[in-house]
């Protein structure tokens, strides 16, 4: 049994454990004591006669005109809350321990409608933003908020955010921090439908699916992006979709054309170590078919995946998308204006625009994560796909362009698909002629057309990778060094207002780039 102290000074009712001396009587313990400045009544009192203690500090709301609220242990904001009942005087709440709220007590202050003032030591990021919509304002004391690689990986900084999210991607094993997040975002979230996992681990899985269930999640769709083979670990999953059967709740396992190939080859392998007469030969005939098969793979997945894409943007109400996803952007946020883009994000949420240039088979798509890695051996749906897809530099912002913005895609074995026909941009006869050296680069927010000035070959380096200047000399100076390594001179002139998109692909010899960079225009 606990002593809660209830203090009275300075317009404040302050929340607080009564300490107790260890060689203090026992009867003591039990006893409940009111002076004018301070109540101490005990956790098993209160909650016995809850209705005459409200009754109570009601009135000692209104005699001493009481303002704030001050709880110096956080878990008692759920007994202090009860027992103020919802006073209209009391419009702030300040918290004194060095913590961060959780999400159930930031939950307790919003079922409070009075409260218009939040003190405390730190909050996760997204409730800020929530009681921002509430007219709350919150005053954190710490300058830095912490939030889970799970949170950051899938972009959940913002409530709404997390709320209207559809698509998620977790990275085995779990961390604390990670799956505390996660029930927080199963509280909140009301359109989750697929869950991309990265590997297969039955601990993970089944800690992942008792979060989906305690919250009452259905309808979901938890994708293993893993290759596995034991008869043991089949089971496992058919025993577990029975059980979440009733939650429609199902997991299915995502094998790469990649891996089956590679189990083809080493059969293959197999049988040529038994007729060494030919295994030159047939080493050669091996890698020629792998070449051939590869490619005839990734056209017939990225056909089946622009068909989607397609689908999509033809039955999507455009305007009417775009006016809700404005309705929740904050109001120095850009707002989005290209509903072709915006009608993507229901495929993948990563989405920031699309690149399109003439007589040539680019036409995606573009995508953002957080690294320059996952978009290599992923594709559009986010499955494992060597050909992977068209990815802009983590560091460039999506919403105001930085000076350089940089967009990487795949030439893998000449096979078309990606930047796999960039090459053109080297030939005269297509360089030559003007309608190819525009092309239309949109982001969610703009329409734009870009100006190639500079294409070039080089080994590989990182130093035409650089996206902010920290002055116009150095900016020029930058300019003057792509321009010097062209194939030839474009005639097109860059100012220090300028911004450049750069695109970066291999090159046929090993070690190698294809760069081409090319000037805003409008």
């Amino acid at each position: 049994m606990n002593k809660i102290l209830i203090g009275i000074k300075n317009n404040a009712l302050t929340f607080s454990y009564r300490k107790v001396l260890a060689k203090t009587d026992g009867n003591l313990l039990n006893t409940n004591v009111i002076t004018d400045s301070e109540l101490i009544f005990s956790d098993e009192y209160i909650s016995n006669n809850k209705k005459i203690v409200k009754s109570f500090i009601r009135e000692l709301i209104n005699q001493y005109e009481i303002k704030q609220l001050i709880i110096k242990e956080t878990e008692l904001v759920y007994t202090a809350f009860d027992l103020i009942d919802k006073s209209e005087r009391i419009k702030a709440v300040f918290f004194r321990e060095e913590k961060q709220l959780n999400y159930d007590v930031c939950e307790k202050i919003l079922s409070n409608h009075n409260i218009r003032i939040v003190n405390c030591y730190s909050m996760p990021p997204f409730m800020i933003e929530c009681f921002d919509k509430k007219g709350i304002k919150t005053e954190s004391r710490s300058e830095i908020m912490f939030t889970s690689p799970f949170m950051q990986g899938n972009n959940l900084l913002q409530y709404s955010k997390i709320f209207y999210k559809m698509s998620v991607r977790i990275e085995l094993p779990l961390k604390d921090s990670n799956l505390e997040d996660f029930k927080i975002f199963c509280k909140i979230n009301k359109y989750l439908r697929t869950i991309h996992v990265d590997k297969f681990m039955k601990s993970e899985l089944d800690k992942i699916s008792d979060i989906l269930n305690e919250e009452k999640i259905k309808n979901v769709k938890i994708i293993i992006h893993d290759n596995i083979t034991k008869e043991s670990d089949f089971n496992y999953i058919k025993k577990l979709n029975t059980k979440n059967k009733r939650c429609k709740i199902k997991i299915t396992l995502n094998y790469t054309d990649d891996y089956l190939e590679r189990n083809l080859f080493k059969q293959i392998v197999v049988n040529v170590l038994k007729i060494c007469g030919i295994i030159s030969l047939f080493l050669v005939v091996v890698f020629v078919g792998y070449i051939l098969m590869s490619n005839y793979h990734a056209n017939k997945k990225v056909k089946e995946i622009n068909k989607v894409i397609k689908r999509t943007v033809e039955q999507t109400n455009q305007q009417e998308l775009i006016e809700e996803l404005n309705k929740d952007l904050p109001e120095e946020h850009p707002k989005i204006d290209n509903g072709y883009v915006a009608s993507l994000l229901a495929i993948n949420p990563e989405t920031v625009g699309w690149i399109r240039i003439n007589n040539t088979n680019i036409d995606y798509p573009v995508v953002q994560t957080n690294n320059n890695k996952y978009y290599l051996k992923h594709n559009y749906n986010l499955e494992e796909d060597h050909s992977g897809w068209v990815f802009m530099d983590y560091r460039n912002s999506t919403q105001e362009l930085n000076k350089n913005t940089i967009i990487y895609a795949h030439n893998r074995f000449s096979n078309g698909v990606m930047f796999g026909t960039l090459d053109k941009v080297l030939n005269d006869n297509w360089n030559t002629k003007k309608s190819n050296l525009t092309f239309k680069f949109d982001t969610l927010y703009k329409e734009m057309n870009w100006q190639i000035f500079s294409v070039y070959k080089i080994e590989a380096t990182s130093d035409y990778l650089q996206v902010k200047f920290s002055s116009d000399e150095e900016w020029n100076q930058f300019v003057d060094m792509i321009k010097t390594r062209s194939i030839k001179d474009f005639g097109v002139d860059v100012g220090p207002n300028d911004k450049i998109v750069t695109l970066s692909t291999c090159a046929t010899e090993k070690d190698s780039r294809l760069v081409v960079h090319a000037v805003l225009k409008n």
